[in-house]
C-alpha cells in the first residue's frame, strides 16, 4: 500500500497531515498527486464525493505556491459556500507549517466589503462561488493573471446549478498556460464539452466507473401507495433508531411540510431550503454537523456542498428526474471508508424507474417491505435498553443522592415486575400509537398487469380463514399476514375472496400445512386467526338457454 511520503509530498506537508492522522492516500490521492507535482497536464478527476479530492488537488499544490509573491496562483471553484468553508479549512490543515501562505475564501450571503479587504491585503490561493467570484471580477477587486491552477472542484454540481456562463466568463480572465484540474463525480455531456473547449489534452483520472454511485452504500426501495408515503417515512426512521441522514424532497413546499410533520410527531428534524436566510441556514447546517439533529429535510439545490463523513442514510422521499442526481444524493453516505444504505420510497409506477437507475448506476436494488408494528417496537425497545445500558453513571452524579427513596419505592415489586413496569411505562405510548396499523405495502406483481398474478404452474391449496369483511379486512392484510409469518420463504398467493364473516385463500400447495401451522399462532384485527384447507371451489354451472 502507497504511503504519503512515496507520492513525493514534502515533509512540510507530511508532518502537516500526520498530525491530522492521515496515513495512506485515498485512491484518487494515489492517482492526482504525483501527477500534479510532476506534470503540468490539465486533469480530469473522477471521483464520488467523500473520496478525499480536496487532499488530492491541495496537498500537491500547497508545496508549489511561489509565497513571496502577493498574486493569485491557484483559484478553486466550487458550488456553494458549505464546500467553499470546508475547502478552505482543509487547505488551512494542511498548509501550518507555512506561516506566510494565505488562502481566502470567498462567496455570496456574505459581506463583500470584508472580502475585498482579505484580497487586496495580498492572497495566494482563493476558494471561490462562481456567483461572487464574477460579482469580485466586474468589480475588478480580483486579479487572475498569474493563476497557474484554476481548479473545478464539484463541477458536474455547478453545472447542474446553472452556472455554466459564470464558468466560463471566470476561465476567460485566467491565462491560457494554467493547469486546469477538474474534479467531479460524473460526467455529462457538458463536463465533456468544457473541457474540450478550456482543457488541453487532459489526462483522465477515474476511481471507480463514470457515472457509478458509492461503492460502500446499499440501496434499498420501499413500495407503497403514494398516499402513504409520510406514514411510510415514518416507520422507516422508526426502525432505524441511530439514523443520520437527509431526506430529499422535490420542492421548497414539500421540503417544509415533511419537516413539520416530523417535528409536530416528535422527531429530531429541520428543513434545508432556499427560502431561509444565510443566518438560518447556518444554524440548521451547525446543529446538523454538531448531531443535535437526526434528520435534515432539504431540496437538491439547498442541500449543495453539505460535507458531512458519517451520515448512515439517504432517504428519497421522492425520486429524482435525473439519474445522476440520484448517484450525488446516494453518494452523501458510504463516505471515508464508511457504510451507508440509500432508501428510495416509491409507488408500483415508478419500477422503471428503479430499473433505470440500476442499470446507468450499475447499482443492484433491494426491495424491503415497510415493517409492522411488532418489528419496529422491538428495535425500539432494544435501542433503549442499549442505551440504558451503555449509560455511565459516576460516583459524583446527583442521581447517587435520591436513590435510596428509589429503592425504597420499588421494594415490593419483584425483579420480573420491575423488568414489567419498566417496559410498559416507557413504550405503552409507542405500542398503542402502532396498535393496528395497516399494512403500507403494495404486493402487485411489479412486472405484471394490475390485478393479476401469475399462477404459472403453481398447484394452490384453498384455504377457509374466519375473518371477513365484517372486521374490515383488505387483501393487502392477508398477504402481509402470510408473509411476515412465513419469513425467508416466497409463498405463492393465489385469488383471495373476502366474504361477510370469513375469506378464502388460495396458497402454494407445497407449503399448506406450514403456512396453516404459522397463521393459527397469529392474531388478526384483534382475532385469533383459524385457518383450514377448505372445500374446493364448486364448479360454475353454465346457463343453458331453452
Amino acid at each position: 500500500m502507497q504511503t504519503f511520503k512515496e507520492t513525493g509530498l514534502p515533509e512540510e506537508i507530511l508532518s502537516a497531515i500526520g498530525e491530522l492522522g492521515y496515513e495512506t492516500p485515498t485512491p484518487i490521492q494515489s492517482k492526482t498527486i504525483p501527477e500534479i507535482l510532476n506534470y503540468g497536464n490539465d486533469l480530469i478527476a473522477l471521483a464520488q464525493t467523500g473520496t478525499g479530492k480536496t487532499g488530492a488537488f491541495g496537498l500537491p499544490v500547497i508545496p508549489q505556491i511561489e509565497r513571496e509573491s502577493k498574486n493569485v496562483q491557484a483559484l478553486i471553484l466550487c458550488p456553494t459556500r458549505e464546500l467553499c468553508l470546508q475547502i478552505t479549512k482543509d487547505l488551512k490543515d494542511y498548509s501550518k507549517n507555512y506561516r506566510d501562505l494565505y488562502i481566502t475564501p470567498v462567496y455570496g450571503g456574505a459581506e463583500i466589503r470584508t472580502q475585498i479587504k482579505s484580497l487586496k491585503r495580498g492572497t495566494h490561493i482563493v476558494v471561490g462561488t462562481p456567483g461572487r467570484m464574477n460579482d469580485l471580477i466586474n468589480r475588478k477587486a480580483i486579479e487572475l493573471g498569474e493563476v497557474r491552477w484554476l481548479i473545478l472542484d464539484e463541477a458536474d454540481e455547478m453545472l447542474n446549478m446553472g452556472f455554466k456562463d459564470d464558468l466560463e466568463s471566470i476561465m476567460a480572465q485566467t491565462p491560457e498556460w494554467r493547469q486546469t484540474l477538474l474534479f467531479s463525480a460524473t460526467m455529462p455531456q457538458e463536463i465533456a464539452r468544457m473541457s474540450k473547449n478550456y482543457m488541453q489534452d487532459p489526462v483522465e483520472i477515474s476511481v471507480g466507473k463514470k457515472n457509478q454511485g458509492a461503492e460502500k452504500v446499499d440501496h434499498h426501495y420501499y413500495m407503497v401507495q403514494a398516499h402513504d408515503r409520510y406514514r411510510a417515512l415514518k416507520r422507516i426512521v422508526d426502525v432505524t433508531p441511530d439514523v443520520y441522514g437527509i431526506i430529499f424532497c422535490r420542492t421548497r413546499q414539500e421540503t417544509k411540510d415533511i419537516a413539520d410533520k416530523l417535528m409536530a410527531d416528535g422527531y429530531n428534524a429541520d428543513a434545508l431550503h432556499g427560502d431561509l436566510s444565510q443566518a438560518q441556514r447556518d444554524l440548521v447546517m451547525h446543529r446538523f454537523r454538531k448531531k443535535h439533529l437526526q434528520l435534515l429535510v432539504a431540496t437538491d439545490v439547498a442541500a449543495r456542498g453539505i460535507d458531512v463523513n458519517d451520515l448512515t442514510h439517504v432517504i428519497n422521499y421522492n425520486l429524482p428526474d435525473d439519474i445522476e442526481v440520484y448517484i450525488h444524493r446516494s453518494g452523501r453516505t458510504g463516505r471515508a471508508g464508511k457504510e451507508g444504505v440509500s432508501v428510495s420510497i416509491i409507488h408500483s409506477r415508478e419500477m422503471h424507474r428503479i430499473k433505470a437507475i440500476e442499470k446507468i448506476a450499475k447499482k443492484a436494488f433491494e426491495r424491503k417491505m415497510v415493517p409492522k408494528a411488532d418489528e419496529i417496537c422491538e428495535k425500539q425497545l432494544f435501542h433503549f435498553l442499549e442505551r440504558v445500558g451503555q449509560t455511565e453513571l459516576e460516583e459524583s452524579s446527583p442521581v447517587n443522592a435520591v436513590l435510596p427513596a428509589v429503592y425504597e419505592k420499588l421494594a415490593e415489586m419483584d425483579k420480573e415486575q420491575l423488568i414489567k413496569q419498566f417496559v410498559a411505562a416507557e413504550f405503552n405510548r409507542f405500542m398503542e400509537y402502532y396498535k393496528d396499523a395497516p399494512d403500507l405495502n403494495i404486493y402487485k406483481e411489479e412486472s405484471g398487469k394490475k390485478g393479476r398474478r401469475d399462477r404459472g404452474n403453481v398447484k394452490f391449496s384453498r384455504l377457509f380463514l374466519n375473518i371477513g369483511k365484517t372486521d374490515k379486512l383488505t387483501s393487502g392484510e392477508v398477504i402481509g399476514l402470510i408473509n411476515n409469518n412465513m419469513k425467508g420463504v416466497t409463498v405463492k398467493i393465489g385469488k383471495i375472496e373476502l366474504l361477510r364473516n370469513f375469506s378464502f385463500i388460495e396458497v402454494d400447495k407445497e407449503y399448506e400445512q406450514e403456512v396453516i401451522g404459522k397463521l393459527n399462532k397469529a392474531k388478526l384485527k384483534g382475532k385469533k386467526v383459524s385457518l383450514e384447507v377448505a372445500s374446493p371451489k364448486p364448479a360454475r354451472r353454465k346457463n343453458k338457454r331453452r
